[in-house]
């Protein structure tokens, strides 16, 4: 199996039919799920799925919930759009991840983008943390050209 990282193929089809909300008003919840080295995660990903999540102390199936940390802008120089989410963790938690999923919870779990850590990452009754890169046009989380 393996993990890509990528915006998924239907959260690209699905932002051009206006089905996700960022905000700034009422924004949809969107949650961060950890997986181990045996998922299959690619531009495929539609929904979150339990299969290969990874299990542990101090981590819950289904994952965070993410904090809308910018809602969508435009830069007028570049002209990308882009926005991101604040960093999230899981305090004295003991397990490894691979990689994640961004989805949807309020709109039927469905897949946003796919974080691939690069390799196994473990937590071992200590913080895990999965920090999101800076939020500008060339480097936020996620972003349209």
């Amino acid at each position: 199996m393996a993990i890509s990282q990528t915006a998924c193929t239907s959260f690209k089809q699905e932002l051009a039919q206006g089905v996700h909300n960022f905000g700034p008003t009422s924004p949809d919840v969107f949650k961060l799920a950890l997986y181990t080295g045996l998922a299959n995660l690619n531009a495929n990903t539609t929904v979150y799925v339990l299969a290969d999540e990874v299990s542990g102390t101090g981590y819950t199936p289904g994952g965070n919930t993410l904090t809308i940390s910018q809602a969508p802008i435009v830069d007028t120089t570049t002209g990308v759009a882009y926005w991101s989410f604040a960093n999230t963790s899981w305090p004295a938690s003991s397990f490894t991840a691979r990689g994640a999923l961004i989805y949807n919870s309020s709109k039927g779990n469905k897949a946003v983008a796919v974080l691939d850590f690069g390799s196994d990452k473990t937590s071992n009754n200590s913080t895990f943390n999965v920090q999101f890169p800076v939020v500008a046009a060339n480097t936020a989380i996620l972003r349209i050209k």
